[in-house]
C-alpha cells in the first residue's frame, strides 16, 4: 500500500525528536537572481544556533518588506545544500496551497533558538 498524505506513515518520539526545528527572526531577506524558480534569499537569527540563511521559494505571497521581523520556523539540523550559487543551511517550513507557499510562523514571540515541541 502507497503511503501520501492521507495516509502516512506512524513515526516514533524518537524519529521525531531527530529533527530539530526552531523559532527565528527574519533579519534580511534578498532577492536570488540565480534561482531556477522566483525565490528570495533569508537570513534568519536562530539565537544560540547563530544566524543562518536559506533560499526559499515564497515570492508569490510574500513581498520581500512583509517577511523582515517575522519570526518563523526552521529545520536546522539538515546538511547544508548548494541551490545554485547560494549554500542553504536550514529549511523554512510552510505549506503549499494553490496561491504558493504560506510559510510557519508564530502567533506569539518566544526567544529566537526556541525549539519546537
Amino acid at each position: 500500500m502507497k503511503q501520501d498524505d492521507t495516509d502516512p506513515a506512524t513515526i516514533e518520539w524518537s524519529d521525531f525528536a531527530k529533527v530539530v526545528m526552531c523559532a527565528g527572526t527574519v533579519l534580511r531577506v534578498e532577492d536570488f537572481p540565480g534561482a531556477r524558480r522566483p525565490a528570495w534569499r533569508l537570513w534568519v537569527d536562530f539565537g544560540p544556533h547563530g544566524v543562518l540563511k536559506t533560499s526559499a521559494q515564497v515570492r508569490d505571497l510574500y513581498p520581500a518588506a512583509s517577511l523582515v521581523g517575522k519570526q518563523v520556523v526552521g529545520v536546522i539540523n539538515f546538511p547544508p545544500k548548494q541551490i545554485g550559487p547560494f549554500m542553504s543551511e536550514f529549511l523554512l517550513t510552510g505549506f503549499p496551497t494553490e496561491a504558493g507557499v504560506v510559510v510557519t510562523t508564530l502567533e506569539r514571540h518566544v526567544p529566537d533558538g526556541t525549539r519546537m515541541a
